[in-house]
Protein backbone atom coordinates (compact mmCIF):
# COMPACT_ATOMS: atom_id res chain seq x y z
CA UNK A 1 0.00 0.00 0.00
CA UNK A 2 1.35 3.42 -0.93
CA UNK A 3 2.24 5.75 1.94
CA UNK A 4 0.52 9.05 1.11
CA UNK A 5 1.66 12.56 2.01
CA UNK A 6 -0.37 15.73 1.45
CA UNK A 7 1.24 19.11 2.15
CA UNK A 8 -0.88 22.23 2.60
CA UNK A 9 1.28 25.24 1.78
CA UNK A 10 1.35 28.70 0.23
CA UNK A 11 4.38 27.59 -1.78
CA UNK A 12 3.63 24.24 -3.45
CA UNK A 13 6.56 24.79 -5.81
CA UNK A 14 8.88 23.97 -2.89
CA UNK A 15 7.90 20.30 -3.24
CA UNK A 16 9.17 17.69 -3.82
CA UNK A 17 12.43 19.65 -3.66
CA UNK A 18 15.17 17.45 -2.20
CA UNK A 19 12.62 14.65 -1.75
CA UNK A 20 12.66 14.19 -5.51
CA UNK A 21 16.22 12.82 -5.53
CA UNK A 22 18.24 10.03 -3.90
CA UNK A 23 16.42 7.38 -1.84
CA UNK A 24 13.20 9.36 -1.39
CA UNK A 25 13.08 10.32 -5.08
CA UNK A 26 13.56 6.77 -6.31
CA UNK A 27 10.91 5.53 -3.89
CA UNK A 28 8.56 8.26 -5.14
CA UNK A 29 9.11 7.11 -8.74
CA UNK A 30 8.44 3.48 -7.78
CA UNK A 31 5.19 4.39 -6.03
CA UNK A 32 6.36 3.40 -2.55
CA UNK A 33 4.97 6.74 -1.42
CA UNK A 34 3.08 9.60 -3.03
CA UNK A 35 3.23 13.35 -2.52
CA UNK A 36 0.75 16.09 -3.33
CA UNK A 37 1.36 19.75 -2.53
CA UNK A 38 -1.90 21.71 -2.25
CA UNK A 39 -2.02 25.49 -2.43
CA UNK A 40 -3.87 26.87 0.59
CA UNK A 41 -4.91 29.91 -1.46
CA UNK A 42 -7.14 27.68 -3.59
CA UNK A 43 -9.50 27.51 -0.59
CA UNK A 44 -9.83 31.27 -0.05
CA UNK A 45 -13.32 32.64 -0.68
CA UNK A 46 -12.52 36.10 -2.05
CA UNK A 47 -11.15 37.14 -5.43
CA UNK A 48 -7.86 38.23 -3.87
CA UNK A 49 -7.35 34.71 -2.44
CA UNK A 50 -6.78 36.11 1.03
CA UNK A 51 -5.52 33.60 3.59
CA UNK A 52 -4.58 35.85 6.52
CA UNK A 53 -5.81 38.77 8.63
CA UNK A 54 -4.70 40.99 11.50
CA UNK A 55 -4.59 39.40 14.97
CA UNK A 56 -7.27 40.17 17.53
CA UNK A 57 -5.70 41.95 20.51
CA UNK A 58 -3.16 43.69 18.31
CA UNK A 59 0.43 42.86 17.65
CA UNK A 60 2.80 42.55 14.73
CA UNK A 61 2.27 40.29 11.76
CA UNK A 62 -0.73 38.46 10.37
CA UNK A 63 -2.55 35.25 11.32
CA UNK A 64 -3.80 32.57 8.93
CA UNK A 65 -7.61 32.48 8.86
CA UNK A 66 -9.44 29.50 10.41
CA UNK A 67 -12.06 29.24 7.65
CA UNK A 68 -9.47 28.99 4.88
CA UNK A 69 -7.31 26.50 6.76
CA UNK A 70 -10.36 24.41 7.68
CA UNK A 71 -11.43 24.21 4.04
CA UNK A 72 -7.93 23.15 2.99
CA UNK A 73 -7.83 20.43 5.65
CA UNK A 74 -11.32 19.22 4.78
CA UNK A 75 -10.31 18.75 1.15
CA UNK A 76 -7.82 16.02 2.06
CA UNK A 77 -9.25 14.62 5.30
CA UNK A 78 -9.33 10.83 5.04
CA UNK A 79 -8.19 9.49 8.39
CA UNK A 80 -4.49 10.22 8.05
CA UNK A 81 -3.01 12.18 10.98
CA UNK A 82 -3.13 15.92 10.36
CA UNK A 83 0.00 17.70 11.59
CA UNK A 84 0.67 21.41 12.08
CA UNK A 85 4.39 22.16 11.95
CA UNK A 86 5.10 24.80 14.58
CA UNK A 87 7.96 25.75 16.98
CA UNK A 88 5.61 25.28 19.92
CA UNK A 89 4.80 21.68 19.01
CA UNK A 90 6.08 18.50 20.60
CA UNK A 91 9.57 17.61 19.44
CA UNK A 92 9.82 15.27 16.47
CA UNK A 93 11.55 12.12 17.71
CA UNK A 94 12.64 8.92 16.00
CA UNK A 95 9.92 7.08 17.90
CA UNK A 96 7.24 9.40 16.52
CA UNK A 97 8.75 9.09 13.04
CA UNK A 98 8.47 5.30 13.24
CA UNK A 99 4.82 5.59 14.29
CA UNK A 100 4.02 7.93 11.39
CA UNK A 101 5.92 5.79 8.88
CA UNK A 102 3.95 2.76 10.05
CA UNK A 103 0.61 4.43 9.27
CA UNK A 104 -1.17 5.28 6.03
CA UNK A 105 0.59 8.64 5.60
CA UNK A 106 0.29 12.23 6.79
CA UNK A 107 -1.38 15.56 6.08
CA UNK A 108 1.04 18.40 6.84
CA UNK A 109 -0.04 21.99 7.39
CA UNK A 110 2.73 24.53 6.77
CA UNK A 111 2.10 27.80 8.55
CA UNK A 112 3.36 31.24 7.58
CA UNK A 113 3.21 34.73 9.07
CA UNK A 114 2.61 34.69 12.84
CA UNK A 115 0.85 31.34 12.78
CA UNK A 116 -2.61 29.79 12.48
CA UNK A 117 -5.83 30.72 14.29
CA UNK A 118 -6.00 28.54 17.41
CA UNK A 119 -9.65 27.63 16.84
CA UNK A 120 -9.00 25.55 13.73
CA UNK A 121 -6.09 23.79 15.46
CA UNK A 122 -8.47 22.73 18.23
CA UNK A 123 -11.46 22.01 15.97
CA UNK A 124 -9.44 19.72 13.71
CA UNK A 125 -7.45 18.16 16.55
CA UNK A 126 -4.20 18.92 14.77
CA UNK A 127 -1.05 17.26 16.06
CA UNK A 128 1.47 20.06 16.66
CA UNK A 129 5.08 19.04 15.92
CA UNK A 130 8.37 20.94 16.05
CA UNK A 131 11.64 19.82 14.48
CA UNK A 132 13.76 21.82 16.95
CA UNK A 133 14.11 24.80 19.23
CA UNK A 134 14.46 27.47 16.56
CA UNK A 135 12.18 29.48 14.29
CA UNK A 136 11.89 29.08 10.50
CA UNK A 137 10.26 31.38 7.95
CA UNK A 138 7.53 28.80 7.44
CA UNK A 139 6.59 25.17 7.92
CA UNK A 140 7.84 23.96 4.53
CA UNK A 141 11.45 23.14 5.55
CA UNK A 142 10.09 21.31 8.60
CA UNK A 143 7.71 19.35 6.36
CA UNK A 144 10.64 18.28 4.17
CA UNK A 145 12.52 17.10 7.27
CA UNK A 146 9.57 15.12 8.62
CA UNK A 147 8.83 13.50 5.26
CA UNK A 148 12.47 12.55 4.68
CA UNK A 149 12.66 10.95 8.13
CA UNK A 150 9.48 8.94 7.50
CA UNK A 151 10.07 7.91 3.89
CA UNK A 152 13.49 6.37 4.55
CA UNK A 153 11.83 3.96 7.00
CA UNK A 154 9.24 2.70 4.52
CA UNK A 155 9.74 -0.92 3.40
CA UNK A 156 12.04 -1.18 0.40
CA UNK A 157 13.45 2.36 0.59
CA UNK A 158 16.73 1.68 2.44
CA UNK A 159 19.01 -1.04 1.15
CA UNK A 160 19.80 -2.58 4.54
CA UNK A 161 17.15 -2.58 7.26
CA UNK A 162 19.82 -3.11 9.92
CA UNK A 163 21.23 0.34 9.10
CA UNK A 164 18.10 1.99 10.48
CA UNK A 165 18.25 -0.15 13.60
CA UNK A 166 21.76 1.05 14.51
CA UNK A 167 21.31 4.78 13.77
CA UNK A 168 21.22 7.61 16.27
CA UNK A 169 18.10 7.64 18.50
CA UNK A 170 16.95 4.15 17.41
CA UNK A 171 18.05 2.69 20.75
CA UNK A 172 17.83 5.95 22.67
CA UNK A 173 21.50 6.74 22.09
CA UNK A 174 23.55 8.69 19.56
CA UNK A 175 25.33 6.60 16.95
CA UNK A 176 28.92 5.37 17.31
CA UNK A 177 31.70 6.72 14.99
CA UNK A 178 32.33 5.20 11.55
CA UNK A 179 35.61 4.49 9.74
CA UNK A 180 36.63 3.18 6.32
CA UNK A 181 39.78 2.85 4.15
CA UNK A 182 42.57 3.86 4.35
CA UNK A 183 43.38 2.39 7.75
CA UNK A 184 45.70 5.34 8.42
CA UNK A 185 45.01 8.87 7.17
CA UNK A 186 47.03 11.98 8.01
CA UNK A 187 48.58 10.17 10.94
CA UNK A 188 45.23 9.09 12.34
CA UNK A 189 44.60 5.35 12.64
CA UNK A 190 41.35 3.45 12.71
CA UNK A 191 40.81 1.96 16.20
CA UNK A 192 42.53 -1.41 16.34
CA UNK A 193 39.41 -3.21 17.52
CA UNK A 194 37.69 -2.47 14.21
CA UNK A 195 40.52 -4.21 12.37
CA UNK A 196 40.56 -7.23 14.68
CA UNK A 197 37.81 -9.25 13.04
CA UNK A 198 36.31 -10.06 16.48
CA UNK A 199 32.62 -9.27 16.03
CA UNK A 200 31.78 -9.40 19.73
CA UNK A 201 34.58 -6.96 20.59
CA UNK A 202 33.53 -4.65 17.76
CA UNK A 203 29.93 -4.68 19.03
CA UNK A 204 31.09 -3.92 22.57
CA UNK A 205 33.30 -1.04 21.36
CA UNK A 206 30.44 0.45 19.34
CA UNK A 207 28.06 0.21 22.29
CA UNK A 208 30.60 1.87 24.59
CA UNK A 209 31.25 4.66 22.07
CA UNK A 210 27.53 5.29 21.63
CA UNK A 211 27.17 5.63 25.40
CA UNK A 212 30.24 7.89 25.70
CA UNK A 213 29.10 10.26 22.96
CA UNK A 214 25.53 10.40 24.23
CA UNK A 215 26.65 11.09 27.80
CA UNK A 216 28.91 13.94 26.63
CA UNK A 217 26.70 15.57 23.99
CA UNK A 218 23.11 14.84 25.01
CA UNK A 219 22.77 14.46 28.79
CA UNK A 220 18.99 14.53 28.37
CA UNK A 221 19.08 11.39 26.20
CA UNK A 222 21.62 9.77 28.50
CA UNK A 223 19.46 10.33 31.56
CA UNK A 224 16.43 8.89 29.76
CA UNK A 225 18.53 5.88 28.72
CA UNK A 226 19.75 5.28 32.27
CA UNK A 227 16.21 5.60 33.62
CA UNK A 228 14.95 3.09 31.06
CA UNK A 229 17.69 0.61 32.01
CA UNK A 230 16.86 1.05 35.70
CA UNK A 231 13.15 0.49 35.08
CA UNK A 232 13.92 -2.68 33.10
CA UNK A 233 16.18 -3.96 35.86
CA UNK A 234 13.54 -3.29 38.52
CA UNK A 235 10.87 -5.02 36.46
CA UNK A 236 13.13 -8.03 35.92
CA UNK A 237 13.87 -8.28 39.61
CA UNK A 238 10.21 -8.14 40.65
CA UNK A 239 8.92 -11.46 42.02
CA UNK A 240 6.49 -13.38 39.85
CA UNK A 241 2.99 -13.25 41.38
Amino acid sequence: MTWRASVLTLFPEMFPGPLGVSLAGRALERGVWSLEARNIRDHAADRHRTVDDTPFGGGAGMVMRPDVIDAALAACADGRPAIFLTPRGRLLTQSRVRDLAGGPGVVLLCGRYEGVDQRVIEARGLMEISIGDYVLSGGEPAALVLLDACVRLLPGVMGAAVSAEEESFSAGLLEYPHYTRPAEWQGRRVPDVLLSGHHAEVAAWRAAEAERITRARRPDLWQAHVSALHATAVAGAAPTP
